[in-house]
């Protein structure tokens, strides 16, 4: 009984943080104008399409430059306001740090009507470090940004010094076991979003059911967006994304990669996407970091790899020295 009552509690605790949660999230705009980048926030103006959109960026650009360039890639459901403290401390070693958010996330445009590539968002990069006069500079690209940062060292092999991966989607290709789902219901899906759906699934699969206080802040820039009387909008661009990564696969390509390369996996991250169209017996063979890790480093020539024990899809946020230390190591080779 006690035991029972206990758990009753505990329910009831989880429920009311939940709803405190909800009620302080604040509105964003879809542009994020009302939210505060780390660092200053530049724009890149494209005409690409037959329209002209947007392109934030964050170039940091230390006293102490060491001529060495690195470009950071965001996730999916991330932009570059969460590199901070990479970005940081790269910096202090010298590094010119460059972090775009890519068209349809950030500070970026939104576009109505937009075919997402990762050869077009890689050309979009690259038109970026041509502006700055950046012709060559290390690639770091973490969750979806390892899609994109794998298509722009394929494209642009002479402009990729060094390419990290940090706990990259599409290690798998999610085609062979996801039934195909077309943009519309991607959209239908992104409609329902909420704080909560958004909390439950970064804790499954990000955090392994350990949450940390300093997380919110990833899902309340996400759940802010669903007050936004333009949220279709956004969802329509995150159903656009999630057509690009289930078509687009990278996976058969790793072998051509020539630059030197440095995995960065936590191998507790069970990310993947599509697990709730597939059974449990395929549910349980997807977003398995700890084999993927493995197999990417041999399917890559010349790549490292270091394994983070205990660690999920952020090791950037999450365990941050075990990050930053092989990376240092890395780029100083």
């Amino acid at each position: 009984m006690k035991t029972l009552f206990l758990n009753l509690c505990l329910v009831i605790l989880t429920i009311t943080n939940i709803n405190a949660q909800t009620n302080q999230l604040e509105w964003l705009d879809i542009e994020l104008s009302n939210y505060e980048y780390p660092f200053t926030v530049n724009v890149l103006d494209l005409n690409i399409q037959n329209q002209d959109l947007k392109m934030a960026y964050m170039d940091v650009k230390p006293e102490n430059y060491n001529g060495k360039n690195i470009v950071l890639f965001h996730g999916k459901n991330f932009n570059g306001a969460y590199w901070k403290t990479t970005i940081n401390s790269l910096a202090s070693e010298g590094y010119r740090v460059i972090v775009p958010d890519q068209i349809g996330f950030g500070k970026s445009s939104k576009p109505n009507h937009f075919h997402y590539t990762f050869q077009q968002l890689a050309q979009n990069t690259k038109t970026l470090l041509d502006s700055l006069n950046v012709k060559k500079t290390a690639i770091l690209g973490h969750s979806m940004g390892g899609m994109l940062a794998t298509r722009f060292a394929l494209m642009y092999p002479e402009t990729t010094e060094k390419f990290i991966l940090e706990n990259p989607i599409g290690l798998e290709d999610w085609k062979l076991k996801v039934p195909y789902k077309p943009v519309e219901w991607w959209y239908n899906n992104e409609l329902k979003k909420s704080y909560e759906g958004i909390k439950k699934y970064q804790l499954v699969n990000y955090y392994d059911n350990k949450w940390k206080p300093e997380y919110d802040q990833w899902v309340n820039l996400l759940a802010g967006w669903t007050l936004n009387s333009s949220y279709e909008t956004i969802a329509w661009n995150n159903a656009l994304t999630y057509d690009m990564i289930f078509t687009q696969p990278v996976v058969y390509e790793f072998k051509n990669i020539t630059a030197p390369t440095l995995l960065i996996i936590g191998t507790r991250d069970r990310t993947a996407l599509g697990k709730p169209l597939v059974t449990e017996a395929v549910r349980k063979t997807m977003g398995l970091y700890a084999e993927l890790g493995k197999k990417t480093q041999k399917a890559i020539p010349n790549a490292k790899l270091v394994e983070i024990e205990n660690v999920g899809h952020l090791p950037h946020i999450e365990k941050f020295d075990s990050f930053i230390k092989p990376l240092k190591t890395f780029l100083a080779e």
